[in-house]
């Protein structure tokens, strides 16, 4: 099974703002552990915070939006 963004496509990421809508299937980048990270947004929480994991069922914990840099909005095949 493969992912739905294979490394080293060509991906076009937009800037998350204070206004950005971000909701459960947005594919974003995100911050972990001091690298970026694209990933799934898997649920959210009231407090604005959002859990984050892959295509392959792997959830990789809670994130806050403060971390949340940008939303994937095109890949290239």
């Amino acid at each position: 099974m493969s992912g739905k963004i294979e490394s080293g496509q060509l991906v076009t990421v937009e800037p998350v703002m204070a206004d950005t809508k971000l909701e459960v299937g947005d594919v974003v980048l995100c911050r972990v552990a001091g690298s970026s990270y694209l990933h799934f947004i898997k649920a959210t929480r009231p407090d604005g915070s959002f859990q984050i994991g892959n295509n392959k069922g792997h959830i990789n914990g809670w994130t806050p939006r403060s971390k949340v840099y940008g939303r994937c909005v095109k890949v290239e095949p």
